[in-house]
């Protein structure tokens, strides 16, 4: 098997829970790859500033990690940002305007990720603000969503868990014409720029790489992973992912999340020394 990419998930993927994973392992990992020139891609539903404060206890010890963030939406390498795609303020009004008339999301609450911070309305309570910036940068409460003076890569809505599906094929039915609708972690459901997605994103990073599709590896577990892990060959379904996620996906990492799943999975894989 020849391997110059690994792109992973990170919530309920690479994670174990509460932005927590094993900082030494990785590191050791992550050098074995760069030794073999195999490139490592944080591929999440999280915004990029989230995911370089995420990974900066391995970066500083001299690791690199290329981004797929937002879902698709912004690409990046270890040294520069590759691509950025936005939604208009037509799209963006036209999703305000339907959840005016279906407000039936976790405290109604509309989230705008943009290039410079995070928005969400005056409406939210502090509670919920606090939850929004466990997982988002910059966070500001704003009078009018459609004031706001920056680019959106993306508007979040937030379900429980177990809606996310549902919700986010309802909204794929309803925009799917324009506009691209998944889930991502933590219940939340990203309304996007059509034909963004991870695999998507990823074959920028190929093509800025020279890589073949079946030189990739992939981690997912979420529906928003599903593109990424029908494009790849090796490609690589946690077992902690939920019952339709497996109905579609059989080849399995060797262990969930909990018990660093995917670094366990690239080191029996890639016949590694660690």
């Amino acid at each position: 098997m020849t391997i110059k990419m690994i792109a992973t998930d990170m919530d309920g993927t690479f994670l174990k829970s509460d932005d927590n994973y094993d900082i030494d392992y990785s590191e050791k990992v992550l050098a074995a790859l760069q030794k073999r020139e195999i490139r490592f891609v944080a591929a999440s539903g999280r915004q990029i500033a989230n995911l370089r404060t995420l990974f900066k206890p391995v970066i500083e010890r001299g690791g690199q990690i290329d981004y797929v963030a937002s879902n698709g939406s912004i690409v990046a390498t270890h040294e520069q940002d590759l691509y950025s795609v936005y939604l208009s303020a037509a799209q963006i009004q036209k999703v305000i305007d339907w959840n005016a008339a279906n407000p039936d999301s976790a405290d109604n609450l509309i989230i705008l990720s943009g290039n410079q911070g995070t928005y969400i309305s005056n409406h939210a309570t502090g509670q919920v603000k606090e939850m929004v910036e466990m997982f988002y940068p910059n966070v500001h409460q704003v009078e009018k969503l459609m004031a706001i003076d920056d680019k959106i890569i993306g508007v979040t809505f937030v379900w429980p868990h177990e809606e996310v599906r549902e919700h986010a094929e309802a909204l794929e039915k309803i925009f799917g014409d324009e506009l691209h609708a998944t889930g991502s972690g933590f219940g939340s459901v990203d309304i996007l720029p059509k034909g963004v997605n991870k695999a998507t994103a990823l074959e920028v990073l190929q093509d800025y790489y020279n890589i073949l599709d079946d030189e990739i590896m992939v981690f997912g577990d979420n529906t928003n992973d599903l593109e990424m892990l029908q494009k790849y060959p090796h490609h690589y379904l946690m077992p902690n992912a939920d019952d339709f996620m497996k109905e579609k996906i059989t080849q399995k990492a060797v262990a969930p999340n909990t018990e660093n799943g995917v670094i366990k999975t690239i080191i029996k894989e890639l016949n590694l020394d660690i």
